[in-house]
């Protein structure tokens, strides 16, 4: 008997925290090791231009459609992507999107002009639509509720790393004859491809997919081994089952499930007619990827050589390495927002970081006008523009960068989840496509300064639209979210009458277990 002097009371024990997860971590790990692709991609673009235009002779206009055009194209991938993974799965899905990734850097390696140049660019933007897409998904229904914030920020964590790589191998190459450096800049981004599609087929399929195709037996498998607790595993099943309409008692290996006409009633309730909680639901989503591209941080990212030349700094050499250390800094500050997402909140990280980056905006235009209209060079506005890029790119990739990617991810119900992603990816895409296609008419029409007023105008325009419009998810089940959306502007008192209704609940279920325990 002496064993069992100290019976534990559940109710009354502290909560432990859960340890780190590592095999729904390795997971996460490899699917989102897709997003090194995209990150490289444009990363590389931004070094590249400048031997591209030297050798094939292209216009300002033509350059800036090499550079945007990209994503447009990945918006057809990510259409097609959702379409894809509930059909395939979600894994080879991303084994689809190295294969097709692997054969566009090829063709932009070998290409012998424009236009053959501009076909490999389109076969990578599909490839690169499909990555972005899938990633964020598996990882959402792979990982447990505890870490989910700390593994969803895993893509925008890889795409940071490709845009470093990218930058890298800019350098790298840059010593050679021009003819040849450009083209094994991009060649080269056929390797991380073929290890990503050996890679995946090391992971398990989505749990969430496989109770979808009536699969349960396996399903239970993966969430045993990806959850924090056999608990969590079982509760998360059973979530799940309620989710694609299999009975709660039913525990067979494998299960017939009503297949619904392939996206027909998703669509409806998405879109023409959704309920408020779906309507709001849409409108974060959204809303949080077009703003976050919208603030400008793909001008910043893919034009960097530019900015700095406006800056004064004219040697191609100096603007790569200054380009770098706008990698090295956007890479840095996305890994400690990684670990900083799932303790602080997605709340006041994200505003935050939007409100820093209205500051280094201002900063960056009121540093460029001046070097625009000076006589001579003035170190220190050379400074404050370098700093205020650095900055930019340091408060987006606390927040902004990685939260949108987690947020929007987490919001969706199940059913809707692989399109509402796909609507965001898409917001995302066109505006990122629209500002990077624009941006070189666009400071040549109001100076280069203008142009930066112009996005802080945006971002604060944002951080206003954050403010009002979106709970905190943090610490929240998948399945729970639909509950905080749907009250628009009055979220907050939701939220309140939430917590009040759980902590009655959860008062209850302590005296119970107290008088249990007593008896």
């Amino acid at each position: 008997m002496a064993d069992h002097t100290h019976l534990p009371i559940p109710a009354f024990d502290p909560p432990q925290k859960p340890k780190r997860n590592k095999y729904a971590m390795a997971c996460s790990f490899l699917a989102s090791m897709t997003s090194i692709l995209l990150g490289y991609d444009i990363g590389v673009m931004s070094g590249a231009i400048i031997y591209i235009q030297k050798d094939l002779q292209i216009s300002d206009v033509q350059k800036e459609v090499i550079m945007g055009i990209l994503n447009v194209y990945s918006l057809l991938g990510s259409a097609a992507a959702g379409r894809t993974s509930d059909w395939i799965g979600r894994r080879y899905t991303i084994v689809f999107a190295g294969v097709i990734f692997f054969a566009g850097a090829l063709l932009m390696g070998f290409a012998t002009n424009y236009a053959f140049l501009m076909v490999g660019r389109f076969v990578a933007g599909i490839g690169v639509g499909y990555a972005l897409m899938i990633a964020p998904v598996y990882t959402a229904e792979v990982a447990p509720a505890s870490s989910r914030g700390f593994l969803t920020s895993f893509p925008e964590v890889f795409i940071n790393f490709g845009i470093l790589l990218g930058y890298v191998s800019n350098f790298a190459f840059s010593k050679l004859p021009t003819s040849l450096g450009w083209r094994f800049m991009l060649g080269i981004g056929a390797i991380p491809s073929i290890f990503l599609a050996l890679g995946v087929l090391a992971m398990p399929e989505s749990p969430r997919w496989l109770v979808m195709q009536g699969r349960l037996g396996e399903a239970k498998r993966v969430l045993d081994r990806t959850s924090d607790s056999l608990e969590e595993s079982k509760l998360r099943l059973s979530d799940i089952k309620e989710a694609a309409g299999i009975p709660e008692n039913c525990d067979d290996d494998i299960v017939s499930v009503s297949k619904q006409p392939h996206g027909q009633g998703v669509w409806r309730d998405l879109l023409f007619r959704p309920t408020p909680a779906v309507r709001h639901i849409l409108m974060c989503a959204v809303g949080i990827h077009f703003f976050q591209q919208a603030s400008g941080i793909d001008s910043v990212v893919l034009y960097s050589p530019e900015i700095f030349e406006k800056a004064g700094i004219t040697n191609d050499t100096d603007k790569l390495l200054a380009t770098m250390a706008v990698g090295f800094t956007k890479t840095l500050f996305i890994l400690v927002a990684t670990f900083l997402l799932d303790k602080i909140g997605r709340r006041p990280l994200l505003l935050s970081s939007v409100a820093g980056m209205i500051l280094s905006l201002v900063g960056l235009g009121i540093g460029l006008t001046i070097i625009e209209h000076a006589d001579q060079k003035l170190i220190w506005a050379v400074a404050l523009c370098i700093a205020t890029v650095l900055s930019y790119v340091a408060f987006f990739s606390i927040g902004m960068g990685p939260i949108t990617w987690v947020y929007s991810s987490e919001i969706f119900p199940l059913r809707l989840r692989a399109q509402g992603c796909s609507m965001g990816v898409a917001a995302n895409r066109v505006t990122s496509g629209m500002i990077s296609m624009t941006f070189i008419s666009l400071y040549k029409a109001i100076s280069i300064g203008g142009a930066f007023f112009l996005y802080a105008g945006i971002a604060a325009i944002a951080w206003v639209f954050f403010y009002t419009l979106y709970p905190e998810t943090q610490g929240k089940t998948l399945e729970e979210m639909e509950t905080f959306f749907g009250t628009f502007f009055k979220w907050r008192s939701t939220m309140r009458a939430l917590e009040e209704k759980k902590g009655e609940s959860n008062g209850q279920l302590q005296l119970t277990t107290a008088n249990q325990t007593s008896n």
